[in-house]
């Protein structure tokens, strides 16, 4: 009889509730958040930072020296924000404005606002690209360094690559952008100069002005950039020890803009690596180039003026012959160049000292 009075309880009940209530009960409470595409449930206060970070390096410092690229830095800057995100590592953004004419500064401080992890500094003329990298380097606090140019042609995509590759044991990698969408003349010029300078520094890689590299952070405060010598970084720190290569890396043509190239830079470039060969082969040892120079150009005249004495001693006339003075300026030259490196290696025995040499570990 409890049971029959029960059952029509329930009834009632079920026939008093609102068709809203009849809906709830039928139908099971779903969880908030629901992704369809990752099958995951997130709180409320779910806020996306990508996948847990997988490498030895727990931050990355990303420095973008920029000029006059006013229409590339929220597309540039929102693809980093995406491609570092989804490595779920720490990293920080350090744009250098070097001496922007156009509305560059004013998307930079756009930038910072939405977000802290983006820093500026904005120089009141136009240095080059070298002073702008050391103004990044000098103020980086990532365990790894990434260098990119901000006119869209490097890709963001290819920063996990270049930390990845560090992580076999590198010290710098370089982009090798083997295919360019650069003007013709960019491209022939960059291929000789790249060829020039693989053959004489024997760094061997493919690009060294490609503009998206890693390095250690390391590497980035025992280097000095200055001049037009960031071209150069992969010889100035193979010649400090430390160890070098290169992925391919992908190239997009400008979007917006106009390239800085200028035939007037090949001409610097060539200057710039000749003053980076010195610096890094001779500057501790001046008399290995001007000795060599001396003696090669002393010998010589000696063998042009002594082929002219045995002439004279033969009966031979020299009044009218220019290779005796050819012989006395080679002699003269040599002479100098010889004076020139003793003077050299005076000066580094002065001033040599134990900073001069970079202690890789000790125990």
């Amino acid at each position: 009889m409890e049971d029959i009075e029960k059952t029509a309880n329930e009834k009632v009940s079920e026939e008093n509730k609102t068709p809203q209530e009849s809906e709830n009960k039928r139908k099971p409470a779903r969880k908030p958040y629901y992704h369809n595409r990752n099958r995951r449930y997130y709180k409320k206060n779910y806020r996306h930072q990508g996948k847990k970070n997988d490498s030895s390096f727990s931050k990355i410092s990303i420095v973008v020296p920029l000029y006059n690229e006013e229409e590339s830095i929220f597309p540039l800057t929102n693809e980093i924000i995406k491609v570092v995100h989804e490595m779920g590592i720490n990293y920080e953004v350090i744009l250098v404005d070097d001496g922007s004419t156009d509305n560059s500064l004013a998307e930079i401080k756009k930038v910072i606002q939405r977000d802290r992890r983006f820093k500026f500094f904005s120089f009141r003329k136009n240095y080059g690209k070298s002073a702008a990298l050391q103004m990044g380097f000098r103020n980086v606090t990532g365990d790894v360094v990434i260098t990119m140019d901000a006119d869209l042609q490097d890709d963001p995509n290819e920063i996990p690559n270049l930390v990845k590759k560090m992580e076999e044991g590198y010290d710098l990698v370089s982009g090798w952008k083997r295919k360019r969408y650069d003007p013709f003349i960019k491209k022939i010029s960059s291929r000789f100069f790249n060829f020039v300078t693989r053959v004489l520094s024997g760094i061997k890689i493919h690009d060294f002005n490609c503009g998206l590299k890693a390095y250690k952070k390391e590497v980035t405060q025992n280097i000095k950039v200055y001049g037009e010598l960031h071209r150069y970084m992969p010889v100035l720190a193979g010649w400090e020890g430390f160890k070098i290569t290169e992925v391919v890396v992908k190239h997009h043509p400008r979007r917006y803009g106009k390239t800085k190239f200028g035939i007037s830079r090949f001409f610097k470039g060539f200057i710039d690596l000749i003053t980076v060969m010195f610096t890094t082969r001779y500057i501790k040892r001046p008399m290995h180039l001007f000795g060599f120079l001396g003696a090669i150009s002393f010998f010589v005249g000696i063998i042009v003026n002594g082929y002219l004495s045995y002439l004279w001693i033969t009966g031979g006339y020299l009044s009218n012959r220019p290779m005796l003075f050819l012989g006395i300026l080679l002699i003269i030259v040599g002479v100098q160049f010889f004076s020139t490196g003793l003077l050299g290696e005076m000066m580094v025995n002065n001033f040599l000292s134990d900073k001069e040499y970079e202690i890789k570990d000790k125990g």
